[in-house]
Protein backbone atom coordinates (compact mmCIF):
# COMPACT_ATOMS: atom_id res chain seq x y z
CA UNK A 1 0.00 0.00 0.00
CA UNK A 2 1.54 3.13 -1.20
CA UNK A 3 0.67 5.23 2.37
CA UNK A 4 1.79 8.61 0.96
CA UNK A 5 -0.30 8.40 -2.22
CA UNK A 6 -3.19 7.08 0.09
CA UNK A 7 -6.61 9.16 0.80
CA UNK A 8 -5.65 9.04 4.33
CA UNK A 9 -2.17 10.20 4.58
CA UNK A 10 -2.04 12.19 1.84
CA UNK A 11 -2.61 15.40 3.41
CA UNK A 12 -4.96 16.75 6.66
CA UNK A 13 -7.86 14.40 7.18
CA UNK A 14 -11.18 17.03 7.96
CA UNK A 15 -14.09 15.36 9.96
CA UNK A 16 -17.21 16.62 8.83
CA UNK A 17 -18.99 15.71 12.48
CA UNK A 18 -16.33 18.28 13.78
CA UNK A 19 -17.56 21.19 11.63
CA UNK A 20 -14.40 20.69 9.18
CA UNK A 21 -11.96 20.73 11.58
CA UNK A 22 -8.34 18.91 10.63
CA UNK A 23 -8.08 16.09 12.97
CA UNK A 24 -5.05 13.72 11.29
CA UNK A 25 -1.37 14.85 10.84
CA UNK A 26 0.09 15.56 7.73
CA UNK A 27 1.83 12.19 6.64
CA UNK A 28 5.10 11.77 4.77
CA UNK A 29 6.96 8.73 2.79
CA UNK A 30 10.04 8.17 3.27
CA UNK A 31 12.70 5.66 2.25
CA UNK A 32 15.63 4.28 4.18
CA UNK A 33 18.38 3.16 1.09
CA UNK A 34 21.98 2.06 1.45
CA UNK A 35 23.89 -0.86 0.33
CA UNK A 36 23.76 -4.49 1.56
CA UNK A 37 24.74 -4.44 5.01
CA UNK A 38 24.68 -0.93 5.98
CA UNK A 39 22.30 -0.98 8.88
CA UNK A 40 18.69 0.26 7.15
CA UNK A 41 16.44 -2.83 9.28
CA UNK A 42 18.45 -1.64 12.11
CA UNK A 43 17.50 2.19 11.59
CA UNK A 44 13.86 1.67 10.65
CA UNK A 45 13.44 -0.95 14.38
CA UNK A 46 15.13 1.48 16.51
CA UNK A 47 12.86 4.46 15.82
CA UNK A 48 9.78 2.56 14.74
CA UNK A 49 6.70 3.19 17.44
CA UNK A 50 5.52 0.30 16.23
CA UNK A 51 6.24 -3.36 15.59
CA UNK A 52 8.35 -2.92 12.36
CA UNK A 53 6.86 -5.05 9.50
CA UNK A 54 10.50 -6.75 8.20
CA UNK A 55 10.64 -9.39 5.36
CA UNK A 56 14.36 -10.82 6.68
CA UNK A 57 15.21 -14.16 5.58
CA UNK A 58 18.37 -15.86 6.52
CA UNK A 59 20.93 -15.73 4.01
CA UNK A 60 21.66 -19.66 2.42
CA UNK A 61 24.19 -20.79 0.00
CA UNK A 62 22.59 -19.92 -2.84
CA UNK A 63 24.08 -16.45 -2.22
CA UNK A 64 27.67 -17.25 -2.29
CA UNK A 65 28.81 -15.63 -4.98
CA UNK A 66 25.86 -13.26 -5.44
CA UNK A 67 25.80 -11.34 -2.33
CA UNK A 68 28.97 -9.75 -1.69
CA UNK A 69 29.37 -10.38 2.41
CA UNK A 70 33.15 -8.99 2.63
CA UNK A 71 33.58 -7.00 6.07
CA UNK A 72 29.98 -8.35 7.37
CA UNK A 73 31.37 -11.71 9.05
CA UNK A 74 28.07 -11.27 11.52
CA UNK A 75 25.41 -10.86 8.62
CA UNK A 76 23.14 -14.04 8.73
CA UNK A 77 20.21 -12.42 7.51
CA UNK A 78 18.83 -10.14 4.56
CA UNK A 79 15.59 -8.12 3.73
CA UNK A 80 13.95 -9.48 0.40
CA UNK A 81 11.31 -7.34 0.53
CA UNK A 82 11.09 -3.55 2.53
CA UNK A 83 10.85 -2.68 6.13
CA UNK A 84 7.96 -0.54 7.35
CA UNK A 85 7.78 1.44 10.04
CA UNK A 86 5.95 4.44 11.19
CA UNK A 87 6.99 7.69 13.77
CA UNK A 88 5.28 10.36 14.98
CA UNK A 89 7.71 13.18 14.80
CA UNK A 90 5.09 16.39 16.34
CA UNK A 91 1.51 16.05 16.60
CA UNK A 92 0.74 17.32 13.02
CA UNK A 93 3.76 15.02 11.08
CA UNK A 94 3.83 11.66 11.04
CA UNK A 95 6.34 9.83 8.68
CA UNK A 96 6.06 6.51 7.54
CA UNK A 97 9.43 4.24 6.95
CA UNK A 98 10.07 2.52 3.95
CA UNK A 99 13.62 0.13 4.09
CA UNK A 100 14.76 -1.14 0.64
CA UNK A 101 16.55 -4.02 -0.03
CA UNK A 102 19.92 -3.81 -0.18
CA UNK A 103 21.11 -6.03 -2.37
CA UNK A 104 21.46 -5.52 -6.21
CA UNK A 105 19.56 -8.55 -6.92
CA UNK A 106 16.26 -6.79 -5.21
CA UNK A 107 17.09 -3.20 -7.22
CA UNK A 108 13.80 -3.73 -9.20
CA UNK A 109 11.61 -2.91 -6.22
CA UNK A 110 13.19 0.65 -5.83
CA UNK A 111 10.99 2.00 -8.48
CA UNK A 112 7.85 0.77 -7.11
CA UNK A 113 8.99 1.37 -3.40
CA UNK A 114 9.76 5.35 -4.43
CA UNK A 115 6.23 6.13 -5.20
CA UNK A 116 5.06 8.74 -3.36
CA UNK A 117 7.98 9.29 -1.16
CA UNK A 118 9.01 12.70 -0.42
CA UNK A 119 12.74 12.12 0.83
CA UNK A 120 15.24 9.44 1.33
CA UNK A 121 18.05 8.66 3.95
CA UNK A 122 20.86 7.00 2.36
CA UNK A 123 22.63 4.77 5.25
CA UNK A 124 26.28 4.38 4.57
CA UNK A 125 29.20 2.58 6.14
CA UNK A 126 32.85 3.89 6.14
CA UNK A 127 34.40 0.64 5.39
CA UNK A 128 32.04 0.28 2.74
CA UNK A 129 31.06 3.60 1.14
CA UNK A 130 30.83 1.49 -2.31
CA UNK A 131 28.11 0.31 -1.45
CA UNK A 132 25.81 3.03 -1.25
CA UNK A 133 27.01 4.39 -4.51
CA UNK A 134 23.87 3.19 -6.61
CA UNK A 135 21.53 4.70 -3.96
CA UNK A 136 22.77 8.04 -3.92
CA UNK A 137 23.10 7.86 -8.20
CA UNK A 138 19.41 6.16 -8.10
CA UNK A 139 17.67 9.74 -5.74
CA UNK A 140 19.82 11.93 -7.68
CA UNK A 141 19.04 11.00 -10.93
CA UNK A 142 15.11 11.35 -9.90
CA UNK A 143 15.87 14.53 -8.44
CA UNK A 144 14.54 13.19 -4.74
CA UNK A 145 15.93 14.90 -1.81
CA UNK A 146 18.09 12.59 -0.05
CA UNK A 147 20.28 13.01 3.35
CA UNK A 148 23.25 10.92 3.87
CA UNK A 149 23.20 8.97 7.47
CA UNK A 150 26.81 7.89 8.24
CA UNK A 151 26.52 5.06 10.55
CA UNK A 152 29.50 4.47 12.93
CA UNK A 153 29.14 1.04 13.86
CA UNK A 154 30.68 0.40 17.29
CA UNK A 155 31.61 4.34 17.73
CA UNK A 156 34.25 3.64 15.09
CA UNK A 157 34.97 7.00 12.92
CA UNK A 158 37.85 6.20 10.54
CA UNK A 159 37.22 9.48 8.24
CA UNK A 160 36.53 13.00 8.86
CA UNK A 161 33.20 14.71 7.25
CA UNK A 162 35.14 16.08 4.16
CA UNK A 163 36.63 12.83 3.28
CA UNK A 164 33.39 10.79 3.34
CA UNK A 165 31.81 13.82 1.49
CA UNK A 166 34.49 13.90 -1.01
CA UNK A 167 34.41 10.10 -1.39
CA UNK A 168 30.97 9.80 -2.55
CA UNK A 169 30.96 12.77 -5.01
CA UNK A 170 28.26 14.59 -2.22
CA UNK A 171 26.53 17.98 -3.48
CA UNK A 172 27.49 20.69 -1.06
CA UNK A 173 23.53 20.71 -0.38
CA UNK A 174 23.17 17.18 0.69
CA UNK A 175 22.98 17.52 4.43
CA UNK A 176 25.77 14.92 5.71
CA UNK A 177 24.43 13.41 9.67
CA UNK A 178 26.90 11.24 11.53
CA UNK A 179 24.52 8.66 13.91
CA UNK A 180 24.49 5.13 15.09
CA UNK A 181 21.28 3.29 13.74
CA UNK A 182 20.97 1.12 17.00
CA UNK A 183 20.07 4.26 18.33
CA UNK A 184 16.54 5.63 18.60
CA UNK A 185 17.77 8.94 19.46
CA UNK A 186 20.39 9.13 16.92
CA UNK A 187 17.99 8.02 13.80
CA UNK A 188 15.31 10.70 14.64
CA UNK A 189 18.04 13.08 14.19
CA UNK A 190 18.28 11.81 11.04
CA UNK A 191 14.69 11.97 10.20
CA UNK A 192 15.01 15.96 11.25
CA UNK A 193 17.80 16.67 9.19
CA UNK A 194 15.85 15.20 6.58
CA UNK A 195 12.62 17.07 7.54
CA UNK A 196 14.65 20.30 7.30
CA UNK A 197 16.57 19.10 4.08
CA UNK A 198 12.68 18.99 2.33
CA UNK A 199 11.65 22.28 3.84
CA UNK A 200 14.76 23.70 2.54
CA UNK A 201 14.26 22.61 -0.80
CA UNK A 202 10.48 23.74 -0.97
CA UNK A 203 11.28 27.20 -0.11
CA UNK A 204 14.11 27.40 -2.81
CA UNK A 205 11.80 26.05 -5.26
CA UNK A 206 9.40 28.48 -4.41
CA UNK A 207 11.58 31.59 -4.16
Amino acid sequence: MDYASSEHTSGRASDPAAGGTDTAPLAVKILVAGGFGVGKTTLVASVSEVAPLRTEEYLTRASVGVDDLKGLNSKFTTTVALDFGRITISGDLVVYLFGTPGQERFWFMWNDLVNGAMGAVVLVDTRRLDVSFASIDFFESRGIPFVVGVNLFHGVRDRTVEEIRGALALDPQVPLVLCDARDRAAGRDVLLALVDHLMDSQRASSA
